[in-house]
């Protein structure tokens, strides 16, 4: 038997097996990542001291990993929850990757980060007749009257059909926009245009035959919906949740590779108690902070305490970079009392997400503000990674760049 012959057998049999996706051709990823310059660069510009030293020395092999988890994909340079995303975020070795799932008018489940948010990550509002479906069409910016540009345009405002005739582009707006081409023009300085020529939407159900393909793990998010439900008459919060498990139990995926995602505690409650295998780790994503006040320095604020939500079947948490983090005495950053609480409770950790912020000369914004003090250069990203992989012990790190948090789990010898 013929070499080829041997190969083209074997492929057949791991196919039918479910060991290689057949699909896995279309989209070939690399038997090591490839984590490109970024990393390295973000450890030149580190402080000096061991942990630079260390990463410094770090020449591979890198290896996947689940804890690199690709937050939207590879939002810092694809646009996000596209087929192109999704497989740069397999490439560098994400082990984990992201579909926010959402509904069309006709209830079908699409990859978007918010219901509404068409205007900004696709070319709907130069797509006259779609354009026109939505919610707030387009309204140029009036410098005199003191008005922005502005519009919104939903899933559920066009059918899924209408959904694939759209194309993504990277993430952003212009808000000082006289017409509809000036306003999806406006792609943030530190991301870029190079990848983003025709960026190709995902359905739900194709974001899972993809990452299946592509040998990763699932973590899907229940968009909160931005429509009164129930939807249309009958489809209520429950179905939209039960739906999306659904999707993964059609298609054959093992609960163990879904970390289902929600930040409504309703949610993952359902899960667990509709789905067990699945609800066993779903991720409560942490946003009592803008809802309560959560003070991550004061567990009083803590509503639910995190011994409830272990003890309603809540196994892991995804809190924002800064609520796991504070500064002592000496300005050094350190766990926060939130994440020592949630690690006490039995609460596993996923933060969110690294690469998010763009250049933090300036602290890092929204993701550090609670170590602001400690952050005035790119280098440290990497120093919090550490911080929070080691003294907090998140099991997962989210980050809009996989490379980063491939190279670094590679680096420290983590599964």
């Amino acid at each position: 038997m013929s070499i080829r012959l041997r190969s083209a057998l074997l492929s057949a049999v791991l196919i039918m097996a479910g060991c290689l996706p057949a699909a896995a051709q279309d989209a070939p990823v690399p038997r090591e990542p490839q984590i490109g310059p970024r990393p390295l660069y973000l450890v030149d510009k580190m402080k000096d001291g061991p942990l630079k030293a260390q990463l410094a020395q770090c020449t591979g092999p890198f290896r996947k990993t689940d804890f690199s988890i690709g937050h939207r994909g590879a939002a810092l340079m694809f646009p996000e929850h596209t087929k192109e995303s999704y497989i740069a975020a397999a490439r560098m070795g994400a082990g984990i990757i992201e579909c926010d799932v959402t509904f069309t008018k006709d209830r079908e489940l699409v990859c978007r980060h918010s219901q509404c948010d068409l205007h900004t990550t696709t070319n709907i509002l130069t797509v006259p007749d779609l354009a026109a479906k939505c919610s707030q069409p387009f309204g140029a910016a009036d410098p005199a009257a003191g008005k922005k540009a502005s519009a919104k345009c939903c899933t559920s405002d066009i059918t899924l059909a209408e959904f694939r005739r759209l194309t993504a582009k990277m993430d952003g707006f212009n808000p000082d926009a006289k017409t509809a081409e000036e306003y999806q023009n406006g792609t943030p300085r530190w991301r870029t245009d190079l990848y983003a020529i025709s960026g190709t939407l995902m359905t739900h159900d194709e974001s899972i035959a993809l990452i299946r393909s592509l040998g990763a793990k699932f973590t899907p998010e229940l968009k909160a919906p931005e429509v009164p439900m129930p939807f249309d008459g009958d489809y209520t919060q429950e179905k939209y949740a039960a739906q999306m498990i659904a999707a993964y139990k059609k298609a054959g995926i093992p609960p163990e590779h879904v970390f289902a995602q929600s930040f409504d505690l309703k949610d993952v409650l359902f899960w667990i108690k509709t789905e067990r295998a699945f609800g066993a780790q779903a991720v409560y994503l942490e946003e009592r902070y803008e809802k309560q006040g959560l003070d991550p320095a004061r567990s009083e604020t803590w509503k639910p305490s995190m011994a409830e939500l272990k003890a309603q079947g809540v196994n892991i948490l995804g809190p924002p970079i800064f609520a796991m983090l504070a500064l002592n005495d000496k300005g050094d950053i350190v766990p926060s009392e939130y994440a020592k609480a949630a690690r006490a409770a039995g609460l596993d950790l996923i933060g969110w997400s690294l690469e998010r912020s763009g250049p933090l000369h300036r602290g890092g914004g929204f993701y550090y503000r609670t170590v602001k003090g400690a952050i005035d250069r790119d280098g440290d990203a990497l120093t919090v990674l550490d911080v929070l992989a080691k003294r907090v012990g998140v099991r997962g790190m989210f980050s809009d760049w996989p490379a980063t948090t491939t190279f670094y789990a590679s680096c420290m010898g983590m599964k």
